[in-house]
């Protein structure tokens, strides 16, 4: 459920829609009449509510939604609408501001469901999370079988995500031993590795 200004906005089912405007939908309470053209206003409402409810309803495909739109169509027309003398007159305000309303709600749906934010990621399944820790435990098996110094190159060269200029100077060591080291203890992992696989 969202919100649109002062429209509540649900999603139904075209069925559901379709089964609501079945029957008139319910009159909502009308304002306390106090003068003539409040008067006019509750009678304009009573007759035409629920045809105008069913044309919103068809707009909007949610019949909360379209009893919204016709309430706010009905207070913009008391608020700054046509004279009530003339009936025809104010019905066609009405109709044109219940589709202007209409296609107002139709463009903040469409702004929503632009803007929704991104589903969050599945998490990994116990079964992945079995998988990743019997192979990182093969990697570090096979770790232990090198010599300390190439064990201590790569660890620091792709755990640590160190530079070669790092690992010697956090070793010691040439930069060409770095390399020596990197390369023989890559080619013994690899039979080791691959045997696991």
């Amino acid at each position: 459920m969202t919100t649109a200004g002062a429209h509540t906005i649900t999603r139904c089912h075209p069925t559901d829609v379709a089964e609501g405007l079945r029957r008139d939908p319910p009159l909502k309470t009308a304002p306390v009449a106090a003068g003539w053209e409040d008067q006019a206003v509750i009678a304009t409402y009573r007759k035409h509510y629920g045809s105008l409810v069913r044309q919103a309803a068809l707009l909007v495909r949610d019949l909360p939604t379209a009893e919204d739109v016709v309430q706010d169509s009905f207070i913009a027309m008391h608020t700054t609408g046509p004279p009530l003398e003339n009936g025809a007159k104010a019905l066609a305000y009405l109709r044109q501001c219940v589709v202007n309303r209409s296609r107002s709600v139709l463009r903040h749906r469409v702004v929503v469901d632009q803007h929704r934010p991104a589903a969050m990621p599945d998490m990994p399944s116990a079964e992945e999370g079995a998988l990743t820790r019997l192979d990182r435990s093969a990697v570090i098996s096979a770790l232990t079988t090198l010599a300390p110094r190439q064990r201590q190159v790569l660890a620091l060269k792709y755990f640590a995500d160190m530079s070669e200029a790092q690992v010697a100077a956090a070793l010691g060591i040439s930069r060409g031993a770095v390399k020596t080291h990197t390369c023989r203890a890559l080619t013994s992992l690899r039979p080791v590795l691959e045997s696991r696989v």
